[in-house]
């Protein structure tokens, strides 16, 4: 297979850091980080121009990271809570994303690009979860999230207070069973 020899431009997650040089596959190189100025050719000329820049680009990643480890320690005791729709088992009916993530985020106050947020699955269930945020390359944040059913309450909640969930249906409804017509009526109270 053809490989081709770049040099990237920018932090890139699995190949390596702003200004190193690194083997790639020619159609990796081609089709996605040399369009997206990523990277460029290693040529001879941008070589040097790199190295000349060298400084600069640490003084760079110096301010960036300041800037990051600020931002985490600002954002040190930030908490997020999501109410969504589930089930009785606490399975919800759709998920939190890291999109869903980044707008809480964002009405806090931060700005943060959802592919900023690691997460690896959506979360489908209710409970405490915690998120990873990657602020920089070397700073990341850990973020406390909580998903509770829509009552406000999740399913651990509900069975430290010994409430049982309400089984549903066909066996619910004979001719004796009084939990079928009391929970209409409980419905119409709220």
């Amino acid at each position: 297979m053809a490989t081709t020899t770049i040099l990237l431009r920018e932090d890139i997650d699995e190949l390596g850091g702003r200004g190193e040089i690194v083997k790639v596959k020619a159609g990796y190189a081609r089709n996605y980080l040399l369009p997206k100025g990523l990277a460029s050719l290693a040529t001879k000329g941008n070589i040097k121009q790199i190295e000349n820049e060298r400084a600069a680009l640490l003084k760079k990643a110096a301010v960036e990271r300041a800037t990051a480890e600020a931002q985490r320690d600002q954002m040190g005791d930030i908490s997020l809570t999501f109410e969504r729709r589930s089930g009785e088992h606490g399975h919800l009916f759709g998920s939190v994303t890291s999109m869903d993530i980044a707008e809480a985020l964002r009405a806090k106050g931060y700005e943060i690009d959802r592919k900023r947020i690691l997460l690896r699955d959506a979360i489908k269930d209710t409970g405490e979860y915690t998120v990873r945020v990657r602020l920089h390359r070397e700073v990341v944040l850990e973020v406390p999230v909580t998903v509770t059913a829509e009552g406000g309450a999740t399913e651990a909640a509900a069975a430290d207070a010994g409430a049982q969930p309400e089984r549903k249906g066909r066996r619910s409804k004979k001719a004796g069973d009084t939990t079928a017509e009391a929970a209409p009526a409980a419905e119409t109270e709220e």
